[in-house]
Formats: C-alpha cells, sequence, structure tokens
C-alpha cells in the first residue's frame, strides 16, 4: 500500500511564538554575534512577526477569494480581461530569499465575470508562501481554471531572485520568466500572442 511521502502543511505540528523566536536567536548567535545586544534585543520578536506577515497566504484559501463571481449584462463584451503588471513578492523555498517582480494574469469569461482586485488577491496568496516560481504560475492559472471556469487562462510571472543576485552566482540583472496557459489560451497560439503583446503595451 502507498504511504504519503511528504507531510502536508496541515499535519505539521507548528511550534509556539516563544519557540520560534529561540530559533531566530540561536540563528543570531550562530552567525557570531550576541542576540543579547541592545540593537539585536527585540529582533527574534520582529522576525518572527515579519514571518506572519511573509506567509500570510497558507492562513488563505483561494474559494474563498474567487468563490464569488457575477452573472452580469456585459453588453456583449466576450474577449479577455487582463490585468497586468501585478507586484510579486514570494520567498524561495530554496534559500528563503525573496524573488521580486510582475505577474500578468488574463482569463476569457465564460458568462461570469471576476471582480478586479481578486486576480491580484489570487496571486497575493499564493505569492505569500514558500514557492519556487514554476509552481506560483501554475497555482494562480490552475485555481482561476477551477473556480471561475473561463474558456482561458494565461498567467506570465517576470521575476528577479535574490538567490542569484545577492548570493551564488551574483548575476544582478537576470530575470526568470514563467507562463501556464490552459483552455483557449493553451489551444490558440493568436490567444497567446495577443496576451504577450498587451503584456508589452502594445
Amino acid at each position: 500500500m502507498a504511504t504519503k511521502s511528504k507531510l502536508s502543511v496541515v499535519e505539521v505540528k507548528r511550534p509556539s511564538r516563544e519557540e520560534a523566536e529561540a530559533a531566530i536567536s540561536t540563528l543570531i548567535r550562530w552567525i557570531g554575534e550576541n542576540p543579547e545586544r541592545e540593537g539585536l534585543k527585540e529582533t527574534p520578536r520582529r522576525v518572527v512577526k515579519a514571518f506572519e506577515e511573509y506567509f500570510e497566504g497558507y492562513n488563505m484559501k483561494a474559494e474563498d477569494i474567487l468563490g464569488r463571481t457575477f452573472r452580469e449584462d456585459m453588453g456583449g463584451y466576450n474577449d479577455p480581461v487582463l490585468i497586468r503588471n501585478i507586484e510579486v513578492e514570494s520567498r524561495c523555498e530554496h534559500h528563503m530569499a525573496p524573488f521580486i517582480g510582475f505577474a500578468h494574469v488574463a482569463y476569457i469569461p465564460d458568462g461570469r465575470i471576476l471582480g478586479l482586485s481578486k486576480l491580484a488577491r489570487i496571486v497575493d496568496m499564493y505569492a505569500r508562501r514558500m514557492q519556487v516560481q514554476e509552481r506560483l504560475t501554475s497555482q494562480i492559472a490552475n485555481a482561476l481554471q477551477q473556480f471561475v471556469k473561463p474558456k482561458g487562462v494565461a498567467v506570465l510571472i517576470e521575476a528577479e531572485h535574490f538567490c542569484m543576485k545577492i548570493r551564488g552566482v551574483r548575476k544582478d540583472h537576470s530575470k526568470t520568466i514563467t507562463t501556464r496557459y490552459l483552455g483557449a489560451y493553451k489551444k490558440d497560439a493568436g490567444l497567446r500572442a495577443d496576451f504577450l503583446q498587451k503584456i508589452k503595451g502594445t
């Protein structure tokens, strides 16, 4: 019988806030600093509080964000809806270094439309988790397809990864681009070309 090889997020026992702060103190000592000196006394508390903000996406659900759509008279509109330049700030799960950039998200309505802010919210929800850019791109597209059920979805993310900028290969100006196309966007090269042109503002 097959068994799960990995624990899911909900199965992991979360330590207390005090334990988390103690872990930060340990790291401070590990780098050779004194967590008791004045400038660092409050650092463990501040770091744990910051982590709550960085990773608040674990406390959100896609169905809560995308569960409400509107079946309204759109005046015959059935073309793509695109929001470009949605700011992305996430944390690489390999080094916990940030990666920062922009998401461009489009969908083709199939009788129902979504509040525009919801597209930015679903990007934020998945970005505020431990991530790799490839999975982040897929999660956004898959959630839109599942809960909004449009004719097609297109997601493109371009980001700079600080694990490449400030450590390792130290390539300061490199950008990573990932795409995910579903439905009509996957089948129609013309729609994909239109999406890419509109991202560029042409």
